[in-house]
């Protein structure tokens, strides 16, 4: 192994960037291979293609006839770009996309053949369903599930095949996938979003969440990944010992793009744009061979299979490098790990952003309307947000120097924790006077001057304003988006629901609307003053406060997946009509299902590294030394030789005390992961792997990372950190 991982090494030396030729505009390759809106208009006719806007627009229902002119269409269009297949591109429960190719092709007699693709076969498809998760919802033997076409985001072509974004349910109805809850969560928001703005503009109709997503990943090359099963098994290094340069001159962000990396940037964006991804930012991040990217906002259902869709575009590009990305929360140990920041707002179909203020008092109560209930949801729902950010991979991200903490809180900058502050204060009981609304109206009148000098972000928060939108940034990197966004977007109409009822039956006992507004923030602000932080989200003194204030620490997945057993957490998702209670329990069982396993792979793979690779190394190692002793023995005689072979022996008997405590602390890894094997409730196996069988990772892992220091470095059996960290 040891030759293998030289050889690796000297493969990437030689390694040359892979050019892209194209010298034209990106604007020209925009959404070429998207059968967008301007597609539809030539590819339909013109009362066909209104009818296809409304449905993407408000969610009316396809005619079978017009299903099958619009499916004529998109296959007319595709087969221009060179499909031969289709396809129902959707998102299951693994955490990834899910497609099943079909051809167009289909025989109509002897030696004769059409090219056919009609209503039927766009609107559903039943793909087997009996090997996706599915939480106890069915049995394995029944296998049919049904996908469902989302006409709101638009088909595309990767490769020879028409992709169409769909939904994925059981044959019983319940959803089986991301994007169903998404859409109902979505749907929630708008209609919960659009009575409030009422109380501002008759003109508002349709409210959007919007998305912006923030990539972060690492590079490694391809030749060093294959001789390092961890990264190939689990997306991170299970062993490795802090290279002498890690991070820590911070040279890396921000830094000049390296040639080879540059290529395959420039490469899977050209895909991306292709595809109708507006990715426009590209930069090193802090750690060593870490890199990000983002795109402009969109509508918050098209951003996330965007998401989806740029992350299998990334390693398939990579691949064509030489590279492969790593996209696990914290693949090193001792440098940063890569989150997925979700930023969050609601824009309006008179083209406000709800969460921008504006250049009125007016405009900015509504501003603040939306942006005290944000807050408000936080705080009533924060195991809930925590719940959905849940991984085994995050759990080693969550709390260390780069990420936020486990615990949930706002940041919204002191000058706006002062502008509620006050407002909270001086709004008074009873009837309010003309000075005291002129004084509010004053007030708030100041808020966009206040947020010029107000730009700053808190990194250590999980949850920040940043001057137009909430930055959600305790997203793992490897996530769906969606399962954020679900639970943010039903919390906040929830609240907002909760809100136009407080202020209606205000209004109708007496009280001005602007009044009875103001009234409802202070009481809003008031409540949920506790989840607002401005402070260093790292340090010791923020757990301690926080426990003060009584806000949760769930530190590890499975005690934050509890919050799912919860009857209050049931009734509000079934009230907003997002996700029902057996679907919430079926979601529960896959995600503990999903850690478990996870933990399991880890800690096989950490049994057969230290047996297979470490042991046989320090062994070898240790006979050589055990030869160089005796032959000093046997030259210089017994006394002068042990003098000779102090440092030698003194490495012998550290060797053997590092591998004896390594393969113990495997050995008890293994009798604790028997033990676990057996517990049949789901919940209680998932804590027995976080507390008894993870419980060992760090302790095997610290002797392995000894052994490495002292182990002869040609016989070494893994790439180091420092090659695969710094090897471009």
């Amino acid at each position: 192994m040891a030759t293998k991982r030289l050889e690796a090494y000297q493969d990437v030396l030689h390694r040359e960037p892979r050019h892209v030729d194209f010298n034209g505009k990106l604007s020209d390759l925009f959404g070429k291979n998207v059968f967008h809106a301007e597609q539809m208009r030539e590819y339909l006719p013109s009362d066909t293609y209104k009818l296809m806007m409304d449905c993407m627009t408000h969610g009316t229902r396809l005619e079978r006839k017009i299903a099958d002119q619009v499916a004529s269409a998109m296959k007319d269009w595709s087969i221009s770009k060179g499909a031969t297949h289709y396809t129902h591109w959707f998102q299951p429960l693994t955490g990834s996309t899910a497609e099943k190719h079909d051809a167009f092709f289909k025989p109509v007699g002897p030696g004769r053949a059409i090219e056919r693709f009609d209503g039927d076969m766009l609107v559903q498809q039943e793909p087997d369903a009996s090997s996706f998760p599915n939480g106890g919802i069915r049995n394995t033997f029944e296998a049919r599930g049904y996908t469902a076409w989302d006409p709101s985001s638009p088909a595309f072509v990767i490769g020879k095949t028409l992709c169409i974004p769909t939904i994925f349910i059981s044959y019983t109805g319940e959803s089986l996938d991301y994007k169903m809850p998404l859409l109902k969560a979505l749907h929630a928001m708008d209609n919960a979003a659009v009575e409030v703005c009422q109380y501002f503009d008759k003109n508002v109709t349709k409210v959007n969440a919007t998305l912006g997503w923030e990539q972060e990943y690492f590079l490694i090359d391809s030749a060093l990944f294959n001789a390092r099963p961890d990264l190939m098994l689990t997306g991170r290094a299970l062993f490795g010992h802090a290279p002498a340069k890690g991070q820590q001159l911070e040279d890396h962000y921000f830094g000049s793009i390296p040639e080879r990396v540059h290529a395959f940037m420039r490469e899977f964006e050209i895909e991306a744009l292709l595809l109708g991804i507006p990715v426009t930012t590209r930069h090193n991040e802090v750690a060593p061979n870490q890199f990000e990217c983002a795109p402009m906002f969109e509508e918050c259902n098209l951003a996330n299979d965007h998401n989806l869709l740029l992350m299998d575009i990334m390693e398939k590009i990579a691949r064509k490098h030489n590279f492969r990305v790593l996209l696990h929360e914290k693949p090193f140990s001792g440098v940063n790990g890569s989150g997925k920041h979700n930023n969050w707002s609601l824009s309006t179909n008179t083209g406000v952003n709800l969460l921008a203020p504006g250049k009125n008092p007016k405009s900015n109560l509504q501003f603040l309307t939306f942006f005290v209930n944000t807050i408000k949801a936080i705080h009533d729902n924060a195991d809930i947000l925590r719940a959905c950010i849940a991984s085994a991979g995050n759990d080693h991200r969550l709390g260390a120097n780069e990420a936020p903490p486990a615990i949930i809180s706002a940041f919204i900058g002191t000058q706006l924790s002062s502008i509620l502050d006050d407002l909270e204060k001086n709004i008074k009981a009873g009837k309010m006077t003309p000075q005291d609304k002129t004084e509010l109206k004053m007030n708030i009148g100041k808020i966009p001057q206040i947020m010029l000098d107000n730009t700053d972000r808190n990194r250590t928060s999980p949850f920040a304003f940043t001057g137009n939108k909430f930055e959600f940034r305790a997203v793992g990197s490897s996530a769906n988006c969606g399962s954020s966004m679900i639970v943010l977007n039903t919390i906040v109409a929830k609240q907002l629901k909760d809100f136009k009822k407080s202020v209606d039956s205000r209004i109708s006992k007496g009280e001005a609307k602007d009044e009875a507004i103001l009234k409802e923030l202070q009481v809003l602000i008031k409540n949920s003053k506790k989840i607002r932080f401005e402070g260093n989200g790292y340090g010791d003194e923020w757990v301690k406060e926080a426990e003060k204030r009584g806000l949760s620490n769930l530190k590890d997945t499975p005690r934050a997946l509890k919050v799912w057993h919860d009857k209050k957490v049931e009734k509000l998702f079934e009230e907003m009509n997002v996700l029902s209670a057996r679907e919430l329990e079926a979601r529960r069982e896959i995600e503990f299902d999903n850690y478990i396993m996870k933990i399991q792979i880890e800690s096989r793979l950490m049994g057969d590294i230290t047996q297979n690779y470490f042991t046989p190394a320090a062994i070898q190692y240790q006979n050589k030394l055990i030869k160089n002793v005796q032959g000093l023995l046997h030259i210089l005689g017994e006394k002068n030789g042990r003098i000779a072979s102090k440092a030698q022996i003194e490495i012998i008997e550290r060797i053997s005390l590092h591998l004896n405590k390594m393969r113990v602390a495997a050995e008890l890894m293994l009798e604790q992961r028997k033990i676990a094997n057996k517990i049949e409730d789901v919940e209680e196996k998932a804590i027995a792997y976080c507390d008894k069988v993870k419980h060992y990772f760090d302790e095997i892992r610290y002797h392995a990372d000894k052994l490495e220091l002292l182990i002869e470095d040609e016989l070494w059996p893994l790439p180091k950190f420092r090659e695969l960290l710094f090897t471009r």
